[in-house]
C-alpha cells in the first residue's frame, strides 16, 4: 500500500511513518516542516514532499498514487490560535479541505484524519461521548471541529471513505519540549530531568485523557490497512481521567526524581476536564490494546534521555 502521512516529520507522523514501513508499506510524506523536524525521518525511505496542504503543486504531487491517507498535518496549540486565529483556521480547516479535494480529484479512496478532544469544550460531561454536544473554546478548536466535519462530509456527499479520530492528549517519543506551544508532557519531562520547576497552570486538578503515541499508530495503522470508515467521530483514547498533579506523581515514579511544581493562572481557551468513553472505538478496532500511562512514561523517558 501506498501511504500518505500529512505532518509526515512531526511528533505522530514520524512514529506513524515508522509504523508503516515495519509494516511493509510505503510511505509518502507531506510536510512543510514548520512544526515538524526533517531529522525525525532520517535514514527511513520516506519520499517527503517538503510544502504545505495550501501550495497547489506540492499537494497535487503528494497525493498522486496513494491508496490511502493519514491527515496529521494542523497548526496545533490553543495559545497559538489565540494569537493568530486566522492562521489556524487556514492551516488546519482549509488545508483540509484543500487536502481532500485533491483527494478527490486524485481518486484516492480512504482518508483518516485527526480531530482534537479539545471541539467538547464546554460541555462538562465525563466521559465524552462523540453524540453529545460540542461547544470549542479557543479557534483551535473550532478549526479541528471544521476538520472533521468536512472529512465526513465528504463521506456523504462524495462518497469517499472517511474516518474522524479525535485524539486526546497523545504523548511519547519525538514530542519536542522547548517551545512556546509545546504540550504538558514534554513540558513537564524537559523540566523534572533537568531540575527546573515544573509549570502547571491553575490548581493542577484540571484532567487529560493522556494516550500513548504507540496506541494511537496502532489505531492508525489498523484503519488503514482495514479501511475503516465510519459516519461520525471516533474519540481514540481509552477513558483514563488523570489530572496534572497525578501526572507529575506518576513521573516522579517513573524517574526516581522528586518534582517542584510552580503553578501559574489558568490560560484562556483550557478545557477543565478531558475524559473519553471509548465504546465506539472499541466497536470499530476490538484488537486495539492502550499502552499503560506508567509504560508510555518509561518509553517516552528513554527517549528524552538518549537524546540528552
Amino acid at each position: 500500500m501506498r501511504l500518505l502521512i500529512t505532518g509526515a516529520a512531526g511528533f505522530i507522523g514520524s512514529n506513524l511513518a515508522r509504523a508503516a514501513l515495519a509494516a511493509g508499506h510505503q510511505v509518502v510524506g507531506l510536510d512543510d516542516l514548520s512544526n515538524g523536524r526533517r531529522e525525525n525521518l532520517d535514514g527511513l525511505g520516506v519520499e517527503l514532499h517538503e510544502g504545505s496542504l495550501l501550495e497547489p503543486a506540492v499537494l497535487e504531487a503528494a497525493v498522486q498514487g496513494a491508496d490511502s491517507v493519514v491527515h496529521l498535518a494542523a497548526l496545533g496549540s490553543v495559545p497559538r490560535s489565540l494569537e493568530n486565529p486566522l492562521r489556524s483556521h487556514h492551516a488546519n480547516a482549509t488545508g483540509t479541505l484543500a487536502l481532500l479535494e485533491a483527494a478527490r480529484a486524485a481518486g484516492v479512496g480512504h482518508v483518516v484524519a485527526a480531530s482534537s478532544s479539545s471541539v467538547y469544550g464546554l460541555n462538562p460531561a465525563l466521559p465524552k461521548d462523540e453524540r453529545q454536544w460540542v461547544r470549542p473554546l479557543s479557534p483551535y478548536a473550532v478549526s479541528k471541529l471544521a476538520t472533521e466535519q468536512y472529512v465526513l462530509a465528504y463521506q456523504q456527499s462524495f462518497g469517499l471513505d472517511t474516518l474522524a479520530f479525535r485524539f486526546f492528549n497523545v504523548y511519547g517519543p519525538r514530542q519536542q519540549p522547548g517551545h512556546a506551544y509545546a504540550a504538558v508532557v514534554p513540558i513537564f519531562l524537559d523540566a523534572l530531568l533537568s531540575g527546573r520547576p515544573l509549570p502547571v497552570h491553575g490548581d493542577g486538578s484540571q484532567s487529560r485523557d493522556f494516550t500513548y503515541v504507540g496506541t494511537v499508530c496502532r489505531a492508525l495503522m489498523s484503519a488503514v490497512e482495514r479501511r475503516v470508515s465510519h459516519p461520525e467521530p471516533v474519540n481514540l483514547a481509552f477513558g483514563t481521567n488523570t489530572t496534572l498533579l497525578e501526572l507529575v506523581r506518576r513521573m516522579e515514579g517513573v524517574t526516581g526524581r522528586e518534582a517542584r511544581v510552580e503553578h501559574h493562572p489558568s490560560r484562556p481557551g483550557d478545557v477543565r476536564a478531558s475524559q473519553a468513553d471509548n465504546s465506539r472505538l472499541r466497536e470499530l478496532l476490538p484488537d486495539l490494546e492502550p499502552t499503560p500511562l506508567d509504560d508510555g512514561l518509561v518509553e517516552t523517558v528513554r527517549w528524552f534521555e538518549e537524546r540528552r
